[in-house]
C-alpha cells in the first residue's frame, strides 16, 4: 500500500512497524479497551504481530486499517480505516467491508474520529465503489455510536457476541449505487 489520504488535520497512511511503540501506548490503556473485550495489549511484540497482520491484509485485500497522524505535530493518534472482513463472522456476516477506528485516549473528543470517518466513507464509496459499508460498536460505547450516526451510518440492529455482550450493527449504502 502506498497511498495516503489527507484531511484538514490528519494524514491517513498504511501502518508501519515504526508505529509499534505509539500503537502499544494506545492499546495498553485499559480505557481504550473498555468497549473492546477488556483485553489491553501487554507487549510491543503483540503490536508488531498486529501490524504485520494488517500489512498482509493490504496485500490480500488492497485495504486495511491505516495509521492516523496529526499533521500539525506528526503524532500517531491511532488507526482508522476500512477493513475487508474475511477472517471471521460478525453478526452472521463475513466477506464484508467494515469501517473502524481506535484512537489514543488523549486525542478523544477533538473531532478526529469524525474527520477520519468522513474521509474513509468518501474513499470507500467513491474510489473503491463499495456497495455497503458496515461497522459494529459495543452497545454502551456512546461516543462511537454517536460518531457513526453523525457521519450518516444507519443503526440496523443489536446483536449478541459469543460472550453474550450486546453490540450495535451499523450500515451505510453507497449513495451513488442506489
Amino acid at each position: 500500500m502506498n497511498f495516503i489520504l489527507e484531511t484538514d488535520r490528519l494524514l491517513l497512511r498504511p501502518l508501519e512497524l515504526s508505529d509499534a511503540v505509539d500503537m502499544f501506548a494506545m492499546d495498553n490503556n485499559p480505557e481504550v479497551h473498555k468497549y473492546l473485550w477488556q483485553n489491553p495489549t501487554q507487549t510491543v511484540d503483540e503490536i508488531i504481530k498486529t501490524i504485520e497482520y494488517v500489512q498482509m491484509q493490504y496485500e490480500r485485500n488492497k485495504i486495511g486499517r491505516f495509521a492516523t497522524i496529526l499533521k500539525e505535530t506528526g503524532e500517531f493518534i491511532g488507526w482508522t480505516g476500512i477493513k475487508f472482513v474475511d477472517d471471521h463472522t460478525e453478526n452472521g456476516n463475513s466477506n464484508f467491508y467494515d469501517y473502524g477506528y481506535r484512537l489514543n485516549q488523549k486525542f478523544w473528543g477533538k473531532g478526529y474520529a469524525t474527520e477520519a470517518s468522513i474521509a474513509w466513507l468518501d474513499y470507500g464509496f467513491n474510489q473503491m465503489n463499495i456497495e455497503k459499508m458496515n461497522a459494529y460498536t459495543h452497545s454502551q460505547n456512546g461516543a462511537s455510536n454517536h460518531i457513526l450516526q453523525k457521519v450518516g451510518m444507519n443503526f440496523m440492529e443489536d446483536y449478541l457476541d459469543k460472550e453474550g455482550v450486546i453490540w450495535k450493527w451499523w450500515q451505510l449504502e453507497n449513495p451513488k449505487r442506489k
